[in-house]
């Protein structure tokens, strides 16, 4: 078959597996946001062994600095003569910053990857009720984003790579 049909079936039968572990055997262990974010960030990065290296480890290191970033975040007192709303984006712009200089380091130099980390593991520190605090976020369980997102990333990029894999070997030559 060609390589479009090849590619569309491929990840559309493994989103369909995917989706079946997110809501089923591995619901609040395994998000397929985070999951998809990673698979598509496979795909824009090239889609090769380079990929799937930077989009694990950037990804991961993203979720390290969201975390890092989130237990700041909770110290922050609720009298601070800045406010919170200040204080917050001040914590957030050196993290961000500190994320992005750690560029310099060549494993960590793909900063989209790190950003999408960053982003899913605020996603679910903001969207989920009760997240966001220090019991949390030092906690040893599953509800721990830097355990939850980072398990998220690396299947969702294994999904990524499964898919390029299937639709090359269902491409005609």
């Amino acid at each position: 078959m060609d390589k479009l049909t090849a590619l569309s079936l491929s990840i559309g039968g493994l989103a369909c597996f995917a989706t079946f572990l997110a809501v089923g055997p591995l619901s609040g262990i395994f998000f397929i946001w985070a999951a998809t974010i990673a698979w598509a960030a496979y795909f824009f990065l090239g889609a090769n062994k380079e990929a799937l290296i930077n989009t694990i480890v950037c990804g991961i290191f993203g979720v390290f600095m969201a975390w890092i970033t989130a237990i700041l975040l909770t110290e922050i007192p609720a009298t601070t003569a800045l406010g919170v709303p200040v204080m917050t984006a001040i914590t957030v712009g050196v993290a961000v910053v500190v994320m992005c200089l750690a560029a310099s380091i060549p494993q960590l130099a793909t900063i989209p990857a790190s950003v999408l980390g960053y982003s899913s593991t605020f996603a679910y520190l903001l969207q989920t009720p009760d997240k966001l605090s220090q019991e949390v976020l030092l906690g040893v369980s599953l509800s721990n984003p830097l355990l939850v997102i980072s398990i998220s990333i690396v299947v969702g990029t294994y999904f990524g790579q499964l898919s390029a894999q299937l639709a090359a070997k269902w491409t005609k030559a």
